[in-house]
């Protein structure tokens, strides 16, 4: 029980294929004694895929903490003025959430809990899944990583030959990065290999 009584936002964007292997990982840290309060974009929200429909995957985020996503920006508001989370993990980021987050843009449930919940000066987790981490979003990258309060799970290219812009967070270790940064440490190493 490592986060035991830990109040634990999970955001929840669209890189839809690793969204079983991210589902885990919430069931994980609810296991560890977390308060759990899932929050989904709008891509999960609304898009059906060949991964699953939306609403399989509103179904499991409520099943695993016993709460419904938040799933619009006013629902992600009260975050911040009601300090209502110790850590918020974004699992998967995507690039799209990635970029607009580094260039202060906050226009989805997801990035405005991420917005609300820095106003405390508090954690936010990073577990990138993004196929152009190392082409356009490389520099969104590294502003992220030269952030206060902005800690990455470990990661490293999924598939450098066929997609060599592409990298994935070692979902496995969100929890250890989470531990980590309420004590405000970056995990290390960051860079690691995950084919």
């Amino acid at each position: 029980m490592r986060l035991k009584d830990v109040r634990v936002g999970f955001a929840v964007t669209g890189s839809h294929c690793t969204l079983d292997e991210v589902m885990v990982q919430v069931e994980n840290i609810v296991k560890e004694g977390a308060i759990v309060y899932p929050i989904i974009s709008t891509m999960v929200d609304s898009t059906d895929t060949r991964y699953g429909p939306a609403q399989k995957w509103k179904d499991m985020l409520e099943e695993l903490t016993g709460r419904a996503p938040i799933n619009s920006i006013t629902g992600a508001e009260p975050i911040g003025p009601g300090k209502l989370l110790d850590v918020l993990v974004v699992a998967p980021c995507t690039g799209n959430t990635l970029a607009k987050l580094a260039n202060g843009i906050t226009d989805g449930p997801v990035l405005m809990a991420i917005k609300a919940h820095l106003r405390n000066q508090r954690p936010v987790v990073l577990a990138i899944s993004t196929n152009d981490g190392l082409g356009m979003n490389a520099k969104n990258l590294g502003l992220l990583l030269n952030t206060k309060n902005i800690y990455l799970v470990p990661f490293g290219q999924d598939n450098p030959v066929e997609k060599p812009n592409s990298l994935k967070a070692r979902m496995d270790l969100i929890i250890d990065t989470v531990l980590l940064a309420l004590e405000g440490k970056q995990i290390q190493p960051v860079l690691v290999n995950v084919s």
